[in-house]
């Protein structure tokens, strides 16, 4: 049994089981949605020059294991 306190992040109802954290099919659909769309966004810090260099030779690296870096 849910929480009567716990409400829908769309419309405010109480959630139902079923769809939670949503009261509905119809609230889940829109949230998804706005994930779809870019509505929703994570934010991250902006990386430095050096950083990018070695999060790609990394990539480089796992993608192609005989890569030779450097």
């Amino acid at each position: 049994m849910p929480n009567p306190s716990e409400k829908c992040p769309i419309c405010k109802k109480n959630i139902v089981p079923e769809y939670k954290p949503f009261c509905s099919k119809r609230c889940a659909d829109i949230d998804l949605n706005r994930w779809f769309s870019g509505d929703y966004r994570l934010s991250s810090e902006p990386r430095d020059e050096e950083e990018f260099e070695e999060l790609q030779n990394s990539l480089k690296e796992t993608l192609d294991p005989d890569h030779n870096v450097g």
